[in-house]
């Protein structure tokens, strides 16, 4: 392990901004989001795979009044975000180091208002699929846990993966989705807030398109 690396999981322990394995929070967060991490009873956005978490303290910059928590299985991504929560004074952002398909474990039905997926792997291969963030078993734990008329926003630059996805989602019976394959020029630009992973500046760079599309559970 690398000394940067070495830092940044060190940092994980000691940040309270931080839920994961060994910490007290980490086995009883579950439903208690609001009262014990927050101390507030706003609405819960996740930022699925928030790698650095551009997205999380992003959000959490421009809408005080909801919580963000940045969800990602390695620790040292989640801790350069933690930090900059830290650094910018967010005490309406957080970060739980665990894997999607276990969200269930950490969020009771109807905990959260809203999600956020931005740049996952796509699982470009076939045997990847299960994998895919928008596979149908991901759908299903989404639908748990987002409280009735919960949203869902997915932005990527794979043409391949945000048509499966979209598929993914009509066949799933979610209401009004929205899409588009070319975000920055179109109508729907105003609803990311510009902000920007560092994957999409890459993309963005090389010329791709980004897709992005909005939808509802019931």
């Amino acid at each position: 392990m690398g000394r940067k690396k070495a830092i940044r999981f060190e940092s994980n322990i000691t940040q309270e901004n931080v839920i994961q394995e060994g910490k007290p929070l980490y086995e009883k967060v579950k439903g208690l989001w609001n009262k014990e991490v927050f101390k507030n009873s706003n609405p819960i956005v996740l930022e699925l795979g928030c790698g650095k978490g551009e997205y999380t303290v992003g959000l959490a910059k421009l809408f005080p009044d909801k919580n963000f928590i940045g969800i990602d299985i390695k620790g040292d991504r989640i801790a350069v975000g933690s930090i900059k929560a830290t650094e910018a004074n967010l005490n309406n952002v957080a970060f739980l180091r665990t894997k999607v398909h276990e969200l269930e474990s950490f969020f009771n039905e109807n905990e959260v208002a809203e999600i956020w997926i931005t740049f996952p792997d796509p699982q470009v291969l076939q045997s990847g699929e299960r994998r895919r963030l928008t596979n149908p078993r991901f759908l299903e734990i989404y639908a748990k846990i987002l409280a009735a008329g919960g949203c869902l926003h997915l932005k990527t630059d794979s043409e391949s993966f945000f048509k499966y996805s979209v598929s993914t989602l009509q066949n799933f019976g979610v209401n009004k989705l929205t899409k588009t394959e070319d975000l920055y020029n179109s109508d729907l630009n105003v609803r990311h807030y510009n902000i920007k992973t560092r994957f999409e500046e890459i993309f963005t760079a090389k010329g791709f398109n980004i897709n992005y599309l909005y939808c509802y559970f019931s």
